[in-house]
């Protein structure tokens, strides 16, 4: 068992060496503020649709089939 100081001690080191590194600043770009009502000629025709599942089986269909 490593006595508590030794651990503190490895801690302290790693945080050390990772502090050490350099690191890399990217530039955030400032969100442009995008009002509710205004709309792109994107906005205009969405693509929507239906999708019709019909989970009907009739019972002459089900009569060999053992499950």
């Amino acid at each position: 068992m490593l006595d508590a100081f030794i651990i503190e001690e490895i801690r302290r080191r790693e945080q050390q060496r990772d502090n050490d590194r350099p690191r890399v600043e990217l530039p955030i770009p400032e969100p442009h503020p995008h009002r509710q009502n205004e709309r792109n000629d994107e906005d205009e025709a969405p693509n929507r649709g239906v999708i019709i599942i019909d989970y009907s089986v009739p019972a002459a269909t089900l009569t060999g089939i053992t499950f």
